[in-house]
Order: structure tokens, then C-alpha cells, then sequence
């Protein structure tokens, strides 16, 4: 097993950037992938949240950046704000940990557009956003693709979804011909697989679910009907010493009922509706970090890339259909070394689909013992 970043082949400049960052041994998606990007192989790589898929794309497209070239070189396309500015902050935390001389720009649809052409102007060489934007100032002849060689489509099963495929086929379409293009997400329905392979060539490179790291967290569940479950919720925050407990609900309609709902009797929460503008999902995300918020509600989509340190509460309104999108949402919680609880919430109607989920992720699901009934809650600060 490769045990240092400079055994992949990266530059000591690079992997002692990301070693300062806290990284001391590559991740095994990026082991099979940054010596494959590094050679110039075409990958679409899928690995489970939470394994630094992250990393494995940017570490090697830093090496690739011509520092002497003031072109944009390298197109990085997300389809949330939210990811998009994640990983434009962890490329800026890269580029200062390494003293690189690489600039980036994040360019995301919403945002004052005037702004982003006045920053143009000083020559990124990687840009981050989503297609839409960098599509808008392409056609306006204000960002130049024709020295591009890199792009990454991160959550790529989102951008070549049937809503998104589209935007994603003409930003490529201005690319030059000769480029590497790497794909990477947590899941990679066969229909996406099927799209990157008609963008490029990928080798295709598949980690499984790391189950062993589900017992670093306590999965718990708590029985209780569906007409019940807002009003659970809220007894929970009251009883269990929830610091930052992120909440995923399956539909925007049940999330906006919910937030009005827990508001009303006084719980202090915010939501990333898919219906919200993006400064509010900003404003929404900066007071869940800053411990403003309790609860922070979202859909599996609005949660894509999330990165947000202190989350020891996850909890799942109904139980996920798939093992793949429990792991998704548990990897939320327990980062780094740190603890964490999942709790799903269970409908009698639903008892079978824990009990599959259990055996399918080898898990025991324990019931939650400390019963949401009284208000037994050390003093809160509403």
C-alpha cells in the first residue's frame, strides 16, 4: 500500500501542501487515481462520501496547471453552489498551504455576473461553477476555453442527469478536442456511466462502501408514526444533545412544512430548500456552521457536498431506499476521528426496510432507549 502522496508521483511542492493540510497517507481512490490522472488517463471514479474524491482530482490538476501560462487551463463543473464553493475553498486552501502559484476562480450561476467578469481579469487558470455561468460568459466572449486541457465533472450522476446532461455536452463542445476528463461521484447509475463514456474514454474505477467505518458512529432508530414524525423530531432536539443535527427529508414539500412547523414551536433551524436562492442556502449553511441553528434540513440533493465539521446528529425523516444513500448520509457525521449518531425515523410500516437495510450494510440498528417524551434537555440558549 502506497503510504505517502509523494509515492503517487505528485511534485514535493503538492504533497507537502497537502500534507500541512492534516493528509498524511492518500486514500485508496486516490491511490488508483492521481498516478492515472497524472499519466493523462481519462477516469470515472466512484466512491463512497467522505473517501476524498476530492483530493483526487485536484491534486493532480494543480501538477498539470502551467503556472507560467495565464490561460484557464482547467474547467472543474458542479451541479450545487454549495459544491462548487467547497471545492473552490479547498483548492485555495491547497494553493496557500504549497505557496503554489496557481489562481482560481469560482463562477457560479446567481451570483453578480459584472463581478465575475471584473475577476476575469486577473487571469485564473482553474475555474469552478456550474455549467449554466461558465456557458453565459463563454458565449460572451469574456472567458476564454480554448487553452483548456483538464475538466472534472464532480457528482458527475447529477450533471449528466436528463436536467443537466444538456449544458454539460456544450460546455465541452467549446473545449478543445485534446483533454483529459475526469468524472467522479459517490454513486454512478448505469445511465451516467453510459453519458461519460460518450464524453470520453474512462477507465473506470469503482470503491466500495467502506462499511467497517459505520461502527465509529451509533445507527439508531426510533419507531414512531408517519403523522408523527415532525413532532418527534422536535421532542428529539429537546431531549438529546443535539449541537448541529443535519435532517434529510425526501421531498422540498415535506421540508417546508417542517421548517414552518419546528419554527413555530421555537426550534431553531434552517433549511436548504431547492426552492431557495443561493445567498439564502449561504446565509442558511453559515449559521448552522456558527452554531446559530440546531437543524439544518435537507434533500439528499441539497446536502450533495456538504463538508461541514461538528454534524453529531444526522437524522433521516423516513428510512433511505438504498444502503448507498444511508452511507451517503451517515458519512455527514463521525468525520475524522470525531463521534456521531444516525438516527431514522420509523414508521411500523417501515420496520421491514430497516431490517433489509441492516443486513445489507451488516449493521445492527439499536432503538433509540432515551424516549422523546419529556423536555429533559440541558437549558437552551432560544
Amino acid at each position: 500500500m502506497t503510504k505517502s502522496f509523494l509515492e503517487l508521483g505528485l511534485s514535493e511542492e503538492i504533497a507537502r501542501a497537502v500534507e500541512q493540510l492534516g493528509f498524511t497517507e492518500p486514500t485508496e481512490i486516490q491511490q488508483q487515481a492521481v498516478p492515472k490522472a497524472l499519466a493523462g488517463v481519462d477516469i470515472a471514479g466512484q466512491a463512497p462520501t467522505g473517501t476524498g474524491k476530492t483530493l483526487a482530482y485536484l491534486l493532480p490538476l494543480l501538477q498539470k496547471i502551467d503556472a507560467a501560462n495565464n490561460s484557464v487551463q482547467a474547467v472543474v463543473l458542479a451541479p450545487t453552489y454549495e459544491l462548487a464553493m467547497q471545492i473552490a475553498g479547498e483548492l485555495t486552501k491547497l494553493v496557500t498551504a504549497g505557496n503554489i502559484p496557481v489562481r482560481s476562480l469560482a463562477i457560479i450561476g446567481g451570483a453578480n455576473i459584472v463581478r465575475q467578469i471584473e475577476k476575469l481579469k486577473k487571469k485564473p487558470q482553474v475555474v469552478v461553477g456550474s455549467a449554466g455561468r461558465i456557458l453565459e460568459l463563454a458565449r460572451k466572449g469574456k472567458l476564454k476555453l480554448g487553452s483548456v486541457s483538464f475538466l472534472v465533472l464532480d457528482e458527475f450522476d447529477r450533471l449528466l442527469d436528463d436536467q443537466n446532461q444538456q449544458s454539460v455536452a456544450e460546455v465541452v463542445e467549446l473545449l478543445p478536442v485534446k483533454r483529459q476528463v475526469l468524472f467522479f461521484s459517490a454513486t454512478a447509475p448505469k445511465k451516467a456511466l453510459e453519458r461519460a463514456d460518450a464524453l470520453a474514454t474512462p477507465e473506470h474505477i469503482r470503491i466500495e462502501g467502506d462499511m467497517t467505518a459505520l461502527p465509529a458512529m451509533e445507527n439508531l432508530y426510533f419507531i414512531t408514526p408517519f403523522r408523527d414524525k415532525i413532532e418527534t423530531l422536535r421532542k428529539l432536539t429537546r431531549t438529546l444533545p443535539v449541537k448541529r443535527g443535519l435532517v434529510f427529508v425526501n421531498r422540498v414539500f415535506d421540508t417546508e412544512k417542517m421548517l414552518e412547523k419546528l419554527r413555530y414551536d421555537g426550534v431553531r433551524v434552517e433549511s436548504l430548500l431547492g426552492s431557495a436562492d443561493k445567498m439564502a442556502r449561504k446565509n442558511a449553511i453559515g449559521a448552522f456552521k456558527a452554531g446559530k441553528v440546531e437543524l439544518l434540513l435537507a434533500t439528499d440533493i441539497a446536502a450533495r457536498g456538504l463538508d461541514i465539521e461538528g454534524i453529531d446528529y444526522v437524522f433521516n425523516m423516513d428510512v433511505p431506499d438504498t444502503a448507498q444513500i444511508y452511507l451517503h448520509r451517515a458519512g455527514r457525521t463521525a468525520r475524522a476521528g470525531a463521534a456521531g449518531k444516525v438516527v431514522t425515523l420509523v414508521d411500523k410500516k417501515e420496520e421491514p426496510k430497516i431490517e433489509q437495510l441492516a443486513k445489507k450494510l451488516a449493521v445492527e440498528f439499536r432503538p433509540l432507549k432515551r424516549k422523546p417524551d419529556g423536555e429533559t434537555k440541558k437549558k437552551s440558549k432560544r
